[in-house]
């Protein structure tokens, strides 16, 4: 039954698959270049990022998975932000009003980016949340699908510190 529960949660959290191109991100390659209007105005750049640990938390505001993960993010961010961490949320294909406001409702401190689409491509999202583990020379360690325990983040996160 919670199988059930978990399948239903993850298919209501899809938007759908995405074709795989030449910039396709994979584990143990380098992560695609990007550059995204920041939630609050400017931008931010995969450049920007360079020589830090990086996580990719991509989401959706009527995902509810990722409102349940929101608040656990921030927390990770907080504890590992002093050691060089950087998170970024990443709203897929959705608008500024919309990601401002989840940014808002969940109180997160760290950067988030509205994606057109390309970001979501480069990860081939096809279900929210996802996270995606990028070490600090920017090679993709791991891609997480689904809600993670605070645990699971936590080992995640160290895997690429």
């Amino acid at each position: 039954m919670l199988a059930l529960v978990a399948a239903a949660a993850l298919a209501a959290c899809s938007n759908g698959a995405a074709g795989g191109n030449e910039t396709t991100a994979k584990v143990g390659s380098q992560a695609p270049s990007f550059s995204d209007p920041l939630v609050g105005g400017g931008s931010l750049s995969m450049d920007k990022l360079t020589g830090r640990p990086v996580v990719l938390d991509f989401f959706a505001t009527w995902c509810p998975p990722c409102n349940a993960e929101a608040p656990e993010v921030e927390a990770a961010y907080k504890k590992y932000a002093p050691k060089g961490l950087r998170v970024v949320g990443v709203d897929v294909q959705e608008n500024a009003t919309k990601a401002k406001q989840f940014v808002t409702q969940h109180g997160l401190t760290y950067p988030a980016v509205v994606d057109s689409g390309t970001l979501s491509d480069d990860y081939q999202i096809n279900g929210m949340p996802v996270s995606v583990f990028i070490d600090k020379t920017g090679v993709v360690r791991k891609i997480e699908v689904g809600q993670l325990s605070k645990a699971q983040l936590d080992a995640d996160i160290q895997s690429v510190m």
